[in-house]
């Protein structure tokens, strides 16, 4: 078979240990034959290619981003793009394509798959927000980068006596936050999922500051307070209709400033979060879910996602997987409010 590789939306530690376990297998065990699409979606849309070979994959398990490139295109929003991208698949002689990617990459996977494409899907995405699997590449390396920085800002808000607001990223999921917080001991942890009053922040801040130590606040870009008005970077859409957030870290950090008397300061982690190495975990598990990515493709078990449950690698309908965001539940977030204020 001639397969096509493509990674889209944003880059993500761990995206090139699947591309190297999908190739090295695809070739060494099956004798497929791989081209590699540039740029997501852009790829197959553009017929823009690469060549991608066991000597294309060597030396990258440890790199972070894509050799493939990526970008947010949605083929579904161009004319005629569904029938440019069937029309260079045929061109190129693709049977197959293994897609990875997250909610929007593999929402477009899902409609191909519906108009005839042969697609596999391996979930990516450092905010562990897509349905269907425990657990997303990417997400470990999210934490643990966002976990280092809080350790070091404790010291830095401890000899200045001032709080410190730690954005993350978490558009509708704070699984980032809830992770980083928890390991990085912050005293007030908010997500998206759940609204938070200012005022019963400032209070935690306040009581943090009666033990002589400073308070760190976990934030996720896309958290709200009791208004209901979602703080934005600005208006602008990307092709898949999300609006480009942030600033809620510097809203909180004047409301605290103004409420407790005390210096609050923000960082903002940003794309710091999703570059550089991977952790070995994600590695591992990037690595299990291109071998496993290669055998669908193989089986010709089309229409499917890899996905982890527990510790084995299953396969599950693209449609499920994108159905509905996997959100915090309250039960784990009620776990952290101990730590609140304290």
């Amino acid at each position: 078979m001639r397969i096509g590789v493509l990674t889209g939306g944003g880059d993500c530690p761990g995206l090139n240990a699947v591309i190297r376990a999908v190739v090295r297998k695809g070739i060494s065990t099956y004798g497929h034959e791989f081209v590699g699409f540039r740029d997501g979606w852009r790829g197959p849309l553009e017929g823009v290619t690469r060549e991608l070979g066991i000597a294309q994959v060597r030396g990258i398990l440890p790199r972070g981003g894509t050799i493939l490139g990526s970008s947010r295109t949605n083929p579904f929003k161009i004319d005629g793009g569904v029938e440019k991208i069937k029309s260079n698949l045929a061109d190129l002689g693709i049977d197959a394509l293994v897609a990875i990617g997250g909610e929007d990459t593999l929402g477009v996977a899902a409609k191909l798959t519906d108009l005839g494409v042969n697609v596999v899907g391996v979930p990516k995405t450092i905010d562990n927000d897509l349905g269907a699997t425990d657990y997303t590449f990417g997400f470990d390396t999210a934490v643990n980068i966002a976990m280092e920085a809080i350790d070091r800002l404790h010291t830095t808000a401890e000899s200045h006596h001032r709080t410190l607001v730690v954005e993350v990223m978490g558009r509708h999921a704070g699984w980032i936050a809830l992770h980083a917080g928890l390991a990085g001991g912050a005293n007030v942890i908010l997500l998206p999922e759940r609204q938070f009053d200012v005022d019963q922040v400032a209070g935690y801040v306040e009581k943090r500051f009666q033990t002589q130590y400073s308070p760190i606040v976990v934030v996720a870009e896309g958290a709200q307070p009791l208004d209901g008005q979602m703080v934005l970077h600005n208006q602008e859409l990307d092709a898949f209709g999300h609006v480009r957030l942030g600033g809620i870290g510097q809203w909180l950090a004047e409301q605290l400033e103004e409420k407790t008397g005390k210096e609050a300061r923000t960082v903002v982690l940003g794309h710091i979060q999703r570059g550089g190495t991977p952790t070995a975990f994600d590695r591992v598990l990037a690595t299990r879910f291109g071998l496993h990515a290669i055998d669908a493709v193989h089986e010709g078990d089309f229409g499917k996602m890899v996905a982890l449950q527990g510790v084995d690698i299953i396969r599950v309908p693209l449609v499920e997987a994108t159905r509905e965001l996997k959100t915090v539940p309250v039960e784990r977030y009620t776990e952290a409010e101990v730590f609140f204020g304290s």
